[in-house]
């Protein structure tokens, strides 16, 4: 009788995992292993398939072109992740201050996370805009600049202007999350320490920071995978340029799919990039558990 029960437990079991596996496959394990599988074959999706084995492996991975997409991705993805931390740790810290109005300032600084990506980069490009934007208007007005600035025509400005939009739709999440840790670090530490003598710069570093690792490293794992494989902000704004300045790796693998028509080539970029960032992941994730020992 006890056998016969738990056979029909482990039964029950996986009936209920069946639907969330079905969903797993349906939606990761599938597309994965479906985009792995068009990186080895030449081919249009449809009735042209050529095996090609590891050859745009080899292609890409001595490309320059795609090297340098590498390395402004990375460059991009590390500025706006320290941007998001830095940002969103100092309005948590002065957010969790007994200030007056403090949730309706945390949920107007919670707008930029609640706009659609398309949206935010859309009001951003119009801002910019060198003849109508409202940015070169009130420049002009306080006498800063004498004529219309097109922003995205230095490769300078417009990856600097990319990131900046980047911190401002990202930053919110960020500093909910800190908000959060803050809250959880008891008061009495503070109170302790403010006997023993420590001003608030010496409590913030010694108490609010170590007690915000884990929270910190978290968010660094999760906002690089996010902000290195990132599109829609950056093609929006600036397309990749000028002259390959904005192009990061995800506008690459878009223009070889969708405007060369190399879906093999593309896939392969895009499992070259999964490789990097579960390595990144992994990295993030040894440190959280050194951390946490």
């Amino acid at each position: 009788m006890r056998t016969a029960f738990k056979k029909r437990e482990a039964r029950s079991g996986y009936v209920f995992a069946l639907p969330a596996g079905i969903l797993v496959l349906s939606l990761i394990i599938y597309p994965l292993t479906y985009g792995i599988f068009i990186s080895f074959f030449k081919t249009n999706l449809i009735d042209s398939w050529q095996f090609v084995g590891l050859r745009y492996y080899k292609q890409i991975l001595t490309n320059h072109d795609f090297l340098q997409s590498i390395k402004v991705s990375g460059t991009f993805a590390f500025f706006v992740v320290v941007g998001n931390l830095i940002v969103g740790l100092l309005l948590a810290t002065i957010l969790n201050q007994k200030i007056r109005f403090a949730t309706a300032f945390k949920i107007i600084l919670m707008l930029p996370w609640l706009l659609p990506e398309v949206v935010a980069a859309l009001i951003w490009k119009w801002l910019l805009n060198p003849t109508y934007g409202l940015v070169n208007y009130l420049l002009q007005t306080v006498g800063l600049i004498k004529q219309d600035v097109s922003w995205f025509d230095s490769g300078r400005s417009a990856f600097t202007l990319c990131v900046f939009v980047a911190i401002w739709k990202g930053f919110p999440i960020v500093m909910i999350m800190m908000s959060a840790g803050l809250k959880n670090i008891p008061a009495e530490r503070y109170e302790a320490a403010a006997i023993d003598g420590a001003n608030k710069w010496q409590q913030f570093r010694y108490i609010s920071i170590p007690g915000l690792m884990p929270i910190i490293l978290v968010m660094a794992i999760l906002e690089t995978a996010w902000w290195f494989k990132h599109f829609t902000i950056i093609w929006l704004l600036a397309s990749g340029g000028p002259a390959g300045a904005t192009t990061v790796v995800s506008i690459d693998i878009y223009t070889q799919a969708f405007q060369n028509f190399a879906f093999g080539r593309a896939s392969a970029e895009a499992v070259v990039i999964l490789v990097l960032l579960l390595a990144v992941s992994g990295l993030y994730s040894k440190v959280l558990r050194d951390e946490s020992e």
